[in-house]
Parts: structure tokens; C-alpha cells; sequence
């Protein structure tokens, strides 16, 4: 039976708890993690001409994985800090960054990945701060979730909804069943599940959880969280 293992990361534009700027204790994290695909929020810097906050050199030589490209902005890499991660074995198919409604600027990714001799697609979103508007941006990404050819699909990301059920939780729930990953935020002492992963029926969940390491719990206000999929 095939496998793939999934994550994903608010990795806090690689600011860890202690207030430091170190992408390399993300980069330790995600060899911890050893996923196949990897979603990433607040992947770029705030301002400016919001570079990678992880340097190309550095993942292209201490990790192994390599970014899906959005060829939005030429030091960025991710749409408005989303960024899909996979194995540099890892073949990409379509992909795309998706325009959503947003009070402040938000964006979801997309990409087709075949790792592990399955293919899989995956969206990346970081949603809003306001529960309207989460609801309107998880409207928009269940909409281009399904569109196109149907294959297993999994959604990840920070959604900011601190509700046990409500809101774009309940809107999700209608179309895509969530894995129970735990407590992410903070990670310091992490009392909520902002962070989520969610997929539909063509994937059978085997293992889910929240990946709380030493290392996990400096390099950033989140911790990861990740899940163990099999496909028939």
C-alpha cells in the first residue's frame, strides 16, 4: 500500500521564541519531522521585497527538499508566505497560487506532487484573523479544491480559528474529514489547534499528531503539526 507523509508549519518568518532569525533550527526541524510535502506559512519576510526567510542556498544544501516554484516574486518563496515544500525526488505536476478575498492580503497555494509512487494534491493557506473572512477564503479554496481532474487531496495550513467547531472549521468539515493532530500554538505551551490538516475520502488517515521537540519548541511560535496517509 502506498504511503505519503504530510506537514505543516507556520514557521513565523524563521523567528524563533527567543526572538532570533535562524532558519537553520527550521531546517532542524524539518529533518525531524521527515515529511514528503511539507506546507509552510509566513515562509517570506513581512516588508520589503519579502525574501525567503529561509535563504535558497541553505535548503538546497541542507535539506532535502525543494520548494514548488510561484514565480510571483523573485525572492520569495511563497504567495503572501505560503510555500509547499517536497522532496527533491518529488515530481511536480500543475500548480498554482490561488487568489482569495481578504481584509489584509492572504493567498493559498496548490500543487500536484507524485512522491513515494502516489500522487497527491495539495493546498498551503494561511487565513485570516477575522472569522468573516476565514469563512469567504475557505469558501474559495474548497471551490478550487474541486475543480479539475478528482485525485486524493489534502488541505493544510494556519487557519486562526481558535472554535472548536465553528466557523470555516464547520465549512471544511462538509466536504473533507480533519486529522486530530492536537495543540500547535503556542509552542512555547501550546493551548490552541490553529493549525490544521484536513483530506477527503481517497486517503485513509493512519497517524497524525503534533511534532513538539526541543528544537520544535525555539524555532517558532508554532509547532508543527504532521499526518500518515495511505492510498489504495
Amino acid at each position: 500500500m502506498k504511503t505519503i507523509r504530510v506537514a505543516s508549519y507556520n514557521i513565523h518568518k524563521a523567528i524563533g521564541t527567543d526572538r532570533r532569525r535562524a532558519p537553520e533550527r527550521v531546517l532542524d526541524v524539518l529533518r525531524e519531522i521527515d515529511a514528503d510535502i511539507i506546507a509552510l506559512q509566513e515562509a517570506d519576510r513581512r516588508f520589503g521585497v519579502r525574501s525567503a526567510a529561509i535563504p535558497p542556498l541553505l535548503l538546497d544544501n541542507l535539506s532535502c527538499y525543494k520548494s514548488v516554484p510561484i514565480n510571483v516574486q523573485v525572492d520569495s518563496m511563497g504567495w503572501h508566505g505560503n510555500a509547499i515544500l517536497v522532496r527533491k525526488e518529488a515530481q511536480i505536476g500543475a500548480h498554482d497560487v490561488l487568489h482569495l478575498p481578504y481584509l489584509e492580503p492572504r493567498g493559498a497555494t496548490m500543487a500536484e506532487v507524485t512522491v513515494n509512487q502516489a500522487t497527491v494534491r495539495v493546498f498551503g493557506m494561511h487565513l485570516d484573523l477575522s472569522g468573516l473572512w476565514r469563512r469567504r477564503q475557505a469558501a474559495a479554496v474548497i471551490h478550487a479544491a474541486a475543480q479539475g481532474e478528482a485525485m486524493p487531496t489534502i488541505l493544510m495550513g494556519d487557519l486562526n480559528e481558535w472554535s472548536a467547531g465553528r466557523g470555516c472549521l464547520a465549512d471544511f468539515a462538509r466536504h473533507y474529514s480533519f486529522a486530530p493532530c492536537g495543540r500547535s500554538f503556542h509552542a512555547r505551551r501550546p493551548v490552541a489547534r490553529l493549525d490544521r490538516i484536513m483530506h477527503c475520502g481517497k486517503l485513509t488517515l493512519r497517524d497524525s499528531g503534533v511534532h513538539d521537540s526541543a528544537a520544535a519548541r525555539k524555532a517558532s511560535d508554532h509547532l508543527p503539526i504532521w499526518a500518515e496517509f495511505a492510498l489504495g
